[in-house]
């Protein structure tokens, strides 16, 4: 393939080789390792998908999640800049907090470069990472909040730990099961954009909390991991069933995107929303009724309006509704995805350290005719 001939965006390009998972969008199918992700995350705890995505070891769970408690607990250097992180700006960015916190544990805990490091040690370092994100998220939501942070408990896993260090109380059985549904399901989707980001990273040989942060900086974008509260804000909005065929068409007669459906791969059903539509309807209410009436009348519209697109629900409208009735605050829809894609983008960073080649793509010059050297 010559540059004249690279589709905008690298769409299709296959730039790597990866062993960690792929993304069948014609088939509407996704997979960790060859095993479905969808199946996972209705058969198994986190912590197992995490082992089967960082290590390849499909049952180990227990011996991962040990790992893991054992290094969530945050450094002095780094719990001294959460208060500032946490209230900086007039509206709250957790990720942003998160990216100068990982920059911080990189420096206290002296990361080393993976180029260079032995496999053992890069390793190490993605885990701390792994497990030190979601107790840094939660400390700067709850500073935020004006609450104190409250401390890891070895005893609780997953989606149950995770809750934890957001309410300082055990939540229902059942909102953990249904977040843990969602974090299994997200831990990997194929090279998105910040998973590629974090494997250019890793490819000039950078630490892996670097790599991480620089993924995170792709992530915030609006066009990749911000969707989740904005699709339910689009419900709000909505409100009753009345008033879902009048807000599409004025979306699609604005030539808006109708948030929450369409997406960048699938071209059939977007498999994790079909699995979330599942576990939200377990706890049914008004807002799964209007949910299921809201994509089933957007789906038929789009289906008139643009047809042939194949614009189907994605994963962040039934997200967003999930992680509402398991209680999680809304401004930490998207730091909870971020909670389950670092072991993506760390199991990345591990592949990527195995090459030995910095990726280097070129551009198309398309500026002005270059001035002769005399």
């Amino acid at each position: 393939m010559t540059i004249d001939t690279v589709p905008a965006g690298l769409r299709g390009v296959a730039v790597s080789d990866t062993a960690i998972g792929d993304v069948r969008g014609d088939e509407g199918y996704y997979h960790y390792r060859g095993r479905s992700a969808v199946e996972l995350a209705r058969t198994v705890s986190f912590e197992d998908a995490a082992a089967l995505v960082l290590d390849g070891v499909p049952d180990g769970g227990s011996a991962l999640r040990a790992e893991l408690a054992s290094r969530r607990d945050l450094p002095p250097a780094v719990a001294a800049v959460l208060p500032t992180a946490a209230r900086a700006g007039q509206d709250f960015e957790a990720l942003a907090g998160l990216r100068a916190a990982l920059c911080v544990l990189a420096a206290e805990e002296g990361l080393q470069p993976t180029w260079g490091a032995t496999p053992t040690r890069r390793r190490d370092d993605a885990l701390r990472v792994c497990a030190v994100t979601p107790t840094i998220l939660a400390a700067l939501w709850r500073l935020r909040q004006g609450l104190d942070p409250v401390a890891p408990r070895d005893d609780l896993h997953g989606a149950a730990a995770w809750l934890w260090l957001l309410h300082g109380v055990e939540q229902e059985p059942a909102a953990a099961d249904a977040v843990e549904r969602y974090l299994i399901s997200t831990i990997d989707h194929g090279f998105n954009a910040s998973t590629f980001t974090a494997r250019v990273a890793t490819s000039a040989g950078t630490d892996v909390a670097s790599a991480v942060v620089a993924a995170i900086g792709t992530f915030v974008g609006p066009l990749h991991g911000g969707a989740p509260d904005r699709a339910l804000e689009a419900l709000d909005e909505i409100g009753t069933e009345e008033r879902i065929e009048p807000y599409v068409r004025a979306k699609l007669a604005a030539g808006d995107r109708v948030m929450g459906f369409g997406h960048a791969v699938y071209r059939t059903a977007d498999p994790r929303a079909v699995m979330l539509r599942e576990v939200a309807e377990r706890f049914g209410g008004p807002l799964v009724d209007l949910a299921v009436a809201t994509q089933d009348r957007t789906e038929a519209l789009l289906a008139e309006h643009r047809p042939g697109r194949g614009l189907r629900v994605n994963v962040e409208f039934w997200a967003g509704v999930v992680m509402s009735l398991a209680g999680v605050p809304r401004e930490m829809f998207t730091p909870t995805f971020a909670v389950s894609r670092v072991v993506g983008w760390c199991a990345h960073v591990l592949e990527q350290a195995g090459e030995s080649t910095i990726i280097r793509p070129s551009a198309r010059y398309v500026g002005s005719a270059p001035v002769s050297a005399r």
